[in-house]
């Protein structure tokens, strides 16, 4: 689709182990005070191996997004406070072949080139995709990972405040593994969503406030293995939205207690580039229901963008942080940023990212318009500009038919909650329910069954949960 070799050549320079060309914001205050500066954006190696800045998505003054009056600090405006800058990326593991990487080069090895991106938000947002435990069970499926707690301190001090952790790998070492990353996780100071120790926790929101705005977060999953991972009254584990009726109350209840609700999704099919009718169905539903906002991950691929009742949907954020295999389009990635007001309204602005190696790195001028045409065309009613501003557009004259997950004869029903057992205290092998054969072998150092990338092999989403990659 677009020249690599200039990244390429950018993958050969080796950087000292642990060194960071920019450096480790290591404290919220410090980085309220740089939102709004005109930090330019890191240097990287181009083709000649010598150091650039590229300007694709915005000029160096945009190296966060192009936000009008998003200042914080003591000479802020009262006109500038009146929105809040929000940053997001997709998914983010710290395990297998990442973590060789890690361990190699350092444990702020990924954030090398994005730092300044990543400081300038008031809150970043990531999709944890994996459990940060060193104990656990991994189990029966074919993809299992587990991260070091080693990793947290680097990512908290990247800039990221607040973690999804509703999806299809959380809970890949079971319940003891997804304990220790809620502990884990408040140790760092790393805000979450999306599970917890039982469902009240898991459908929980999260406010953060800042500029005088509360922003209130959520995290939902349609790609789960089986129901035994859903949380309970008293089981732990995540927040399932295969059905509606826990969402919406929970995304009504955030609507009542802050300004603006962004509901993180976790859903779709693997390596298609276009949502299916069950993530517009779900996006639809919680927009009614409140939401401002929609952000989502999953497909291991970027997926287009929608305007519904003048909020955004964005489909899919793709990989950030994670294992690397043979297809371009799993490389393509992004920094999404939102500029919102108290008002309810939000602007993107669409930062393009190549991740390769465990280590995203910002395009060339000319890749990143290549990919933003992409995105215009991959969107249901949006336009990117050269600059990366989205804007609502036309939907399409004849849009690709979306994929529709195939019906199952019988749709088994989440168990009612029966006390310590939870939602799902029925017994795991009736049938139905019964986890997924296990087709690997637990690796000598425990954290992956396998260090292939997990979308490897494309696989439709289906109505009810079953083995995932």
């Amino acid at each position: 689709m677009y020249s690599l070799s200039g990244q390429e050549k950018a993958r050969g320079v080796e950087p000292v182990p642990g060194s960071s060309p920019t450096p480790i914001v290591s404290s919220k205050s410090e980085k309220e005070v740089e939102v709004g500066t005109n930090t330019p954006a890191p240097t990287q190696p181009n083709n000649n191996g010598s150091n650039q800045i590229t300007t694709s998505g915005g000029t160096d003054s945009q190296a966060g997004g192009n936000v009008s009056g998003a200042v914080t600090g003591s000479s802020s405006s009262s006109a500038a406070k009146s929105n809040v800058k929000l940053s997001f990326v997709g998914d983010v593991i710290f395990a297998s072949k990442v973590e060789d990487l890690l361990k190699k080069y350092g444990w702020d090895y990924p954030y090398q080139y994005v730092q300044a991106y990543l400081d300038k938000a008031d809150i970043t947002v990531a999709n944890l995709e994996t459990p940060i435990s060193t104990r656990g069970t991994p189990q029966s499926k074919e993809y299992v990972y587990r991260s070091s707690p080693e990793a947290l301190p680097a990512f908290k001090a990247a800039g990221f405040d607040l973690v999804n952790t509703s999806n299809n790998h959380i809970m890949d070492y079971g319940q003891d593994a997804l304990l220790d990353t809620l502990d884990e996780l408040d140790k760092a100071g790393i805000k979450r969503v999306g599970t917890g120790r039982n469902s009240e926790e898991a459908y929980k929101h999260v406010i953060i406030e800042q500029n005088g705005i509360k922003v209130a977060f959520l995290g939902f999953s349609r790609v789960v293995p089986e129901v035994s991972w859903y949380a309970g009254k008293q089981k732990p584990g995540l927040a399932e939205t295969y059905t509606t009726k826990l969402p919406l109350e929970a995304i009504a209840k955030a609507r009542e207690e802050a300004d603006l609700v962004v509901v993180i999704a976790h859903w779709g099919v693997e390596r298609k580039d276009r949502p299916v009718k069950e993530q517009t169905d779900l996006a639809h539903k919680y927009i009614d229901q409140g939401a401002d906002l929609v952000i989502a991950s999953h497909p291991h691929v970027l997926q287009g963008f929608e305007q519904y009742k003048g909020k955004w949907i964005a489909y899919s954020l793709g990989n950030f942080i994670f294992t690397t295999n043979t297809e371009p389009a799993t490389w393509e990635s992004m920094i999404l940023n939102a500029t919102c007001t108290k008002e309810r309204s939000c602007d993107l602005q669409m930062i393009p990212m190549l991740s390769k190696g465990a280590q995203p790195i910002r395009m060339t001028e000319e890749d990143g318009l290549k990919l933003f045409d992409k995105m215009s065309r991959i969107s249901i009613n949006a336009h990117l500009d050269k600059e990366g501003n989205i804007s609502e557009a036309a939907p399409a004259k004849e849009p690709e038919p979306a994929a529709t997950v195939p019906a199952q004869k019988t749709v088994p029903k989440k168990p009612a909650d029966t006390g310590a057992g939870g939602a799902n205290s029925a017994n795991p092998q009736n049938g139905k329910n019964a986890p997924p054969a296990s087709t690997t072998n637990k690796s000598s150092t425990g954290n992956t069954q396998r260090n292939e990338q997990p979308n490897s092999n494309a696989q439709q989403e289906t109505a009810t949960p079953k083995k995932q990659p």
